[in-house]
């Protein structure tokens, strides 16, 4: 069997599984599970088979496909990610629910980074699910740019975001003379506690892998999109709202007045036509319901909210696209300080830059004598254009 059979096999038995236990159909999901782990066994025993065969040919048997390196560091794994491997996915199991060492054969050290504290690196294809979940379950998370530079370089801001110029026929492009916008991204590091419903002494693999991916972005979505919106820029990304917007991009909202139809089209006023295609509107979904029931001077409804065929909301405020969120404030009549309460924005103009090698680390606290167990990701983020920006400003006084 080609690999590429073996994968599409499996997630696809994978998705069936993980449907029919979301829909509490437990026993026929087990059935599922059972079918993934006769795919596995089978083929496992394929490869080595075929493995031996070919060492014939040198007339030396091959015990185990997955070399051990007499220098404690992986890495010649046959030209393949170790980490796909069933083995190391069952080694990943056992080290986050029992704590069990990592085999030396799948320790490598061009996997150690920054944070030096590395225990178990994530299995590539638990990996992907993770990230393909935050894009389907975060409202934010999806919709920036995301890059994967290394961190500490400051790269040009036209390496995320290009320009084109025109040139005279026969000159050359000016492109190596640009000195002027870059961005340096750090080393921020996002941690996320894994949940105790992990720590049981026995648990099917497919069980612990859909276990283990709903702990991971329920946390990470939810950190990774509070500072995508107002995180402060020190030991994690700066956030979009954290941003001085540019002279006239941000309407005030007076002590006395309230939300109106005047507000929007004066938000809108200030936005630069140049940007006025991808802009959206972020805000709370308390600011949104306030909206509901204004209309403009034709009398048509500002606000709407239209279902599609997946029966999922889309709010839409003044023809522009609306992106909730629980990460900012909210509109209130009276405030006790100033508070950004909406803002104009074209979210792939803020990048979100992240190694996505996610890593586990289970340890005991000393103070509490618990055993944690913890991912790990290094990410940080900025905005690299601010001029979409608009921001509405509800004023204390």
């Amino acid at each position: 069997m080609e690999r590429e059979e073996y994968l599409q096999l499996r997630n696809g038995l994978y998705s069936e599984a993980e449907q029919l236990i979301n829909e509490g159909k437990i026993e026929e999901g087990e059935v599922k599970m059972k079918e993934i782990t006769d795919l596995d066994n089978r083929f496992d025993n394929e490869a080595k088979a075929l493995a031996n065969l070919n060492a014939l040919k040198d007339n030396k048997k091959i015990s185990n496909i997955f070399p051990v390196n007499t220098q404690n560091k992986i890495g010649e794994i046959a030209d393949e990610d170790f980490s796909n491997t069933t083995e190391y996915r069952k080694a990943f199991m056992n080290y986050v629910i029992k704590g069990t060492s990592i085999p030396g054969e799948f320790k490598n050290a061009s996997q150690v980074t920054k944070t030096g504290e590395i225990g178990a690196v994530i299995p590539q294809t638990v990996l992907e699910k993770i990230i393909e979940k935050m894009e389907a379950t975060g409202m934010i998370f999806s919709s920036v740019t995301r890059t994967s530079y290394k961190g500490g370089l400051t790269i040009p801001t036209s390496n995320v975001k290009p320009t084109a110029t025109w040139v005279a026929e026969g000159a050359g492009s000016d492109t190596i003379k640009k000195t002027a916008g870059t961005i340096t991204f750090a080393y921020h590091k996002l941690r996320c506690a894994i949940s105790n419903t992990l720590e049981v002494d026995t648990m099917a693999l497919q069980v612990f892998e859909t276990t283990f991916i709903n702990n991971v972005v329920e946390a990470m979505t939810k950190a990774i999109e509070k500072a995508i919106i107002s995180g402060t820029g020190t030991n994690q990304p700066k956030g979009i709202l954290t941003e001085t917007v540019e002279v006239g991009q941000n309407i005030d909202i007076a002590a006395a007045a309230k939300l109106s139809y005047d507000i929007l089209v004066k938000a809108e006023a200030a936005l630069p036509l140049a940007y006025e295609n991808e802009a959206v509107w972020f805000m709370t979904k308390k600011t949104f319901m306030g909206f509901i029931g204004l209309v403009d001077g034709a009398g048509q409804p500002i606000a709407r909210t239209n279902y599609g065929l997946s029966g999922k909301p889309e709010r839409i405020l003044l023809g522009r696209k609306v992106i909730l969120n629980d990460y900012m404030d909210s509109y209130a009549d009276t405030v006790d300080s100033d508070k950004k309460v909406a803002f104009l924005f074209n979210p792939k103009d803020y990048v979100l830059n992240a190694n996505l090698n996610m890593t586990i680390k289970r340890y005991e606290d000393n103070d509490t004598d618990d055993v944690v167990t913890k991912a790990l990701m290094l990410v940080d983020g900025k905005v690299i254009d601010k001029n979409s920006l608009v921001t509405v400003t509800k004023k204390n006084a």
